[in-house]
């Protein structure tokens, strides 16, 4: 079974590992401030997020190019989302330099080393993790973000980056943001492998709910969508009600989520929800992750 290091002091109060966070130094604690946010404060956010954080990459024509020839996304759509899903929480709860974050990193580099990837392009994923994560909780999240969890999100995913090989990652955090803005507006724009990759990925988000359920989910992937995703995708603008809907909820649940307690565990790499790797983490490793790897499920 594996065992978890669980961060051993417990906090105290609502505000308890708000108050850990701003003893600590993004400089050199990213890792810790980076679990405790996502795994402890925000779990359920940033895995929302990042569902829709990859969803944009989609947007980009290079990138739904490569994926529609891989075939993985008509394939095999939720055992590709489950491995990019853990193997970056892998990184997220132990760390890029433990044994199970450097064996992660190592997956993740032998999947891309088959393919002609631009660097452009990779540093784009990487911006979308840092940044759409904290973008979210502006919005949605049940506290504001402290400016240590803004800067340690950017210095840890750089970090990350640093060892994926990606080139020229900005040192800085708003000039890495200003990155990511510009690169959405310059490439951002409709092709059928956009169009392809995008119904995909929502037909599994749909698949996700009883088929009766389906259609409103399809409206509600809609609705979280901005403009200038749905012009990428060639997908329509949700009712306007449906809309209201979604953002009023997800508000009504971080006011909800704020009258509870403070969270011992850390969920970021326990999604029970996973369909590809029942049971995971118990009895899997970062290596039994990936592409290469056939379950027989997804």
């Amino acid at each position: 079974m594996l065992l978890v290091n669980e961060n051993p002091s417990r906090p105290r109060g609502r505000y308890g590992w708000l108050r850990r966070i701003e003893q600590l130094d993004p400089a050199t604690d990213n890792h810790e401030i980076h679990r405790i946010t996502a795994g402890f404060e925000f779990p359920w956010d940033y895995q929302r997020a990042l569902e829709f954080a990859l969803f944009r990459t989609y947007c980009v024509p290079t990138i739904s190019a490569l994926l529609r020839r891989t075939g993985e996304f008509e394939k095999r759509p939720q055992k590709r989302y489950d491995d990019t899903a853990l193997l970056m929480a892998e990184l997220v709860e132990h760390g890029y330099d433990s044994s199970r974050g450097t064996e992660s990193l190592r997956m993740v580099n032998r999947m891309h080393a088959k393919y002609d990837i631009d660097n452009s392009d990779m540093l784009y994923v990487l911006s979308t993790f840092a940044f759409d994560p904290l973008d979210w909780i502006d919005r949605y999240g049940w506290r504001p973000l402290h400016p240590n969890e803004r800067l340690a999100s950017f210095l840890f995913y750089r970090e990350v980056g640093l060892r994926m090989g990606i080139k020229d990652i900005p040192e800085d955090f708003q000039e890495f943001y200003r990155f990511k803005i510009e690169y959405e507006a310059e490439r951002f724009r409709y092709t059928e492998d956009n169009h392809l990759i995008g119904v995909y990925t929502r037909d599994l988000f749909c698949a996700w709910f009883p088929r009766p359920l389906r259609p409103a989910v399809r409206q509600g992937v809609y609705a979280m969508l901005d403009q200038q995703m749905r012009s990428a995708f060639g997908f329509p603008a949700a009712p306007a009600w449906m809309t209201g809907v979604a953002q009023r909820g997800l508000v009504a649940r971080s006011k909800a989520v704020r009258l509870l307690p403070p969270r011992r565990r850390s969920k970021a790499a326990r999604d029970p929800h996973n369909r590809t790797y029942p049971g995971y983490p118990v009895g899997y490793r970062p290596s039994d992750l990936g592409v290469d790897q056939n379950h027989g499920r997804g």
